[in-house]
């Protein structure tokens, strides 16, 4: 039995769609169709779709909210896994929310847990991720309010996680296991995955916390593009201590520059949006347009920082 026909029996005829165009599922709104498509419900389904996956030899890659990506216009050979795996379980006595891998920490995590009256989770609204995804990227943001201004990690509020290692044991790590740094965690460099993650929090004012959800989001609103009306990837671009690659960007007048549908938006110079229709050839085409500009300017080569997936 080959594998994509293995994968069917052993997920469901039902459950598994052939040629999905992937574009629909990415905050960028590009990419071609993937061979196999799950979506998996709970961390036990996407426990078992990568078993599966693994054990029939076929290729996969776990999708989450497909921020931070590009998808090539080729799409994806093998199995795209879509974690919406989003069931969150409190527990009032320990301050503490454990949360499937394909919640969404805004709104679905940060509105449960500010209802709860639980802190410290809602510094992170606006910004486009499952749990899966802040725990693989350790999430950040640089709170704009005066007396809180520093950057702020989700590592300072994860408890410990459930994993499923490469030779398919679920297991409970805490949360040194993640070896968590700037845009990084343990994740970048062994093929884990995370099924479930535990975050404690402390007792809050709603009140207060639904005014910093507010303040946070209008900071987000005034620099980055809308998703729903702007699609983009999020920063194309790795940062550049103590420079900053946008400023690069609109040091060489780029602001407003375009490749097909693919456009480098005047709100922020490191990220683009696709004005409609964009591929991802035209974004790859933009990308190359502005690290020749600024190395030739500036000397600095830029590095790109979204996960480029599938074939181009």
């Amino acid at each position: 039995m080959s594998g994509p026909e293995a994968l069917h029996r052993a997920l469901g005829a039902d459950r598994v769609r052939a040629a999905e165009v992937l574009a629909p599922y990415t905050t960028f709104k590009i990419g071609g169709p993937a061979d196999l498509f799950y979506e998996a419900r709970s961390a036990d389904e996407l426990a078992a779709a990568i078993g599966a996956a693994r054990e029939h030899g076929v290729p996969f890659f776990l999708l989450g909210l497909g921020a931070n990506i590009l998808i090539g216009d080729r799409g994806f050979r093998g199995l795209v896994i879509r974690n919406v795996a989003r069931h969150l379980e409190f527990d009032p006595d320990e301050g503490t929310v454990r949360a499937e891998s394909g919640a969404v920490v805004w709104p679905d995590l940060i509105e449960a847990a500010v209802a709860h009256g639980l802190s410290g989770l809602e510094h992170y609204v606006g910004i486009p991720s499952t749990v899966g995804g802040a725990l693989w990227q350790n999430l950040h943001f640089l709170s704009p309010a005066p007396t809180r201004e520093r950057t702020m990690f989700i590592a300072e509020v994860t408890k410990g996680a459930e994993i499923l290692t490469v030779e398919g044991e679920r297991r409970e790590v805490d949360v040194s296991w993640f070896e968590f740094g700037y845009d990084d965690s343990a994740l970048h460099h062994r093929p884990d995955v995370v099924l479930a993650a535990t975050f404690q929090l402390e007792p809050g004012d709603p009140e207060r916390m639904r005014r910093i959800v507010e303040e946070n989001l209008q900071w987000r609103r005034e620099r980055h593009p809308p998703l729903d009306t702007e699609p983009s990837a999020g920063s194309i671009f790795k940062k550049i201590e103590g420079i900053g690659a946008g400023r690069l960007i609109d040091e060489c007048g780029l602001k407003g520059a375009r490749v097909g549908g693919a456009m480098i938006t005047h709100r922020h110079a490191n990220i683009f949006v696709n004005t409609g229709g964009a591929t991802a050839a035209d974004v790859r085409a933009l990308i190359g347009r502005c690290q020749e500009a600024v190395e030739a300017r500036t000397g600095y080569r830029l590095e790109v920082e979204i996960g480029m997936v599938g074939e181009f």
